[in-house]
């Protein structure tokens, strides 16, 4: 088969400004907002290949919809590491699979200053009216919502006692639950709550020694908050001695002699309620988790139980991460890790987690109708699945009650993350439209889809004026009700 995923990794240094798009197709009328996603833009500094796909320099790209017509901009993160590589082509910071340009000395002296990287290319999110690309970094960089420039940075650790906040974050109306994390000799993840307007207010505290669990995300009950421990991470007694020969977080990144658990810890009081033992796993993202009564007990004399059902896509190993070297992914017979989309069920009580499996992968990025049904029961998940290839090449909706499945795809095409927004006075869960941002890998260039999330058919889709690399994470903020699309 032809090598199409490899145009959805490979640079666009082309910025475009207010595009008026082809639509093939109609948006809904009701569709009026902002699409706009983050990820890779540029994948070498000068004449050094960024090895990792988590490297590469960000990106963002903006879609606004109204009236049925969809206009396209799409422009750099002005990070500091940006800068260095633009107007130095040197790469500032070690980047989690590429080394810092310049000496051993320069390295270990980064490294035991805390220096760390500034590239936002996770995702996007908004705090106090104001729009910030974010990353598993110290900073958010401000963006302007109308021309994507960056304005400012603001120190996302201020008022906690780490040295990064986590790219992923909850919103509950206007109050963010997030996580920061402190490296070290010893290292903690602090999960934190901040109203908007005031400093964050950290709620619990999870202590590791110097190699602790690589966390990325965690799900939220009405509750509890549910946080992974894996039994893979970044070793940071051998990270700091290697620096200097030019190691970094990967080559750092190594077994944990522990057991995978989930913590659950009370959203009220900070305390701790049950740690949950698993099978090894590293997990990226959630779709949802809720708090389930456990009514049917197995025999009249036991009592009734509570559980959370925990609903993600789970990997095997360390190869989640460790196989997505830019060279692995463009390759013709690319080595993809195979994450599935599970369940979990995680007694309240302790001991050891149920799994089963909801959909078979290679998935990921999955979402939901988030705003309605985050942290409640659910039915519907939508991820993007891959048949072959480095990038993913369908859509899927998995019925997580009936563990069926839609998928809509098409030859050629790379679809991202599918996020969910919903009609006006919604009568079903799946009533609205998913919005993708896919790589055409035939035309060389991308193209927005919006697809029924009932039927799982095309409604439209708009057409960019050049091809971007395939992105990571996005919102779609509504016009008149800008809330998150997706944690």
């Amino acid at each position: 088969m032809e090598n199409t995923w490899q145009k959805g990794i490979q640079t666009q240094r082309e910025e475009c400004r207010d595009v008026d798009l082809n639509v093939q197709g109609e948006f809904p009328t009701w569709l009026d907002g902002t699409f706009i996603g983050n990820g890779p833009g540029q994948f070498e500094v000068g004449e050094t290949a960024l090895e990792h796909w988590f490297d590469a320099l960000a990106m963002l790209r903006q879609i606004k919809i109204t009236d049925g017509t969809a206009r396209y901009s799409n422009r750099f993160v002005r990070s500091e590491d940006f800068k260095a590589a633009r107007e130095d082509d040197r790469v500032r910071r070690s980047l989690p699979g590429t080394p810092a340009s310049g000496s051993a000395l320069r390295r270990l002296y980064q490294a035991l200053a805390g220096g760390l990287q500034d590239n936002p290319s996770i995702g996007v999110t908004r705090m106090n009216k104001k729009l910030y690309a974010v990353t598993e970094s110290p900073v958010g960089l401000e963006i302007d919502p109308k021309t994507l420039e960056t304005t400012d940075r603001r120190d996302l650790t201020t008022g906690l006692e780490s040295d990064i906040t986590l790219g992923h974050t909850h919103f509950e109306g206007n109050t963010q639950w997030g996580m920061g994390a402190t490296f070290g000799s010893e290292c903690a993840y602090t999960l934190f709550r901040r109203s908007e307007g005031n400093s964050p207010k950290p709620i619990s505290r999870l202590q590791f020694d110097e190699h602790p669990p690589y966390i990325h995300a965690f799900a939220l009950t009405e509750q509890y908050a549910v946080i992974p421990e894996s039994s893979f991470g970044v070793n940071f007694r051998k990270l700091l001695f290697d620096t200097a020969r030019g190691g970094t977080f990967l080559d750092a990144f190594a077994s944990r002699d522990c057991q995978s658990q989930f913590h659950i810890i009370d959203r009220t009081t900070g305390e701790r309620t049950a740690a949950v033992s698993a099978d090894p796993f590293l997990i990226y993202h959630f779709a949802n988790a809720y708090e389930e009564s456990k009514s049917e007990a197995e025999s009249e004399s036991e009592s009734e139980s509570e559980s959370i059902v925990v609903d993600c896509v789970r990997f095997d190993d360390i190869t989640a991460i460790t196989d997505l070297t830019v060279e692995n992914l463009r390759s013709e017979d690319p080595d993809l890790p195979e994450g599935d989309f599970v369940r979990y069920r995680l007694p309240l009580e302790g001991g050891t987690a149920e799994r089963e499996r909801l959909f078979r992968g290679p998935v990921e990025f999955p979402t939901i109708n988030y705003d309605a049904y985050n942290a409640r029961s659910y039915q519907y998940a939508y991820l993007a699945a891959t048949d072959a290839g480095g990038l993913p090449t369908a859509i899927a909706k998995v019925d997580v009650e009936q563990t069926t499945a839609q998928r809509w795809s098409e030859d050629g095409l790379h679809p991202g993350e599918a996020l969910f927004v919903p009609a006006p006075e919604p009568t079903a869960e799946d009533d609205g439209v998913l919005l993708s941002l896919a790589t055409d890998g035939y035309d060389e260039r991308s193209v927005l889809l919006c697809l029924d999330a009932e039927t799982m058919t095309e409604q439209a889709r708009a057409v960019l004026p050049h091809r971007v690399p395939y992105g990571f994470h996005g919102q779609f903020y509504e016009t008149s009700n800008p809330t998150r699309s997706m944690a």
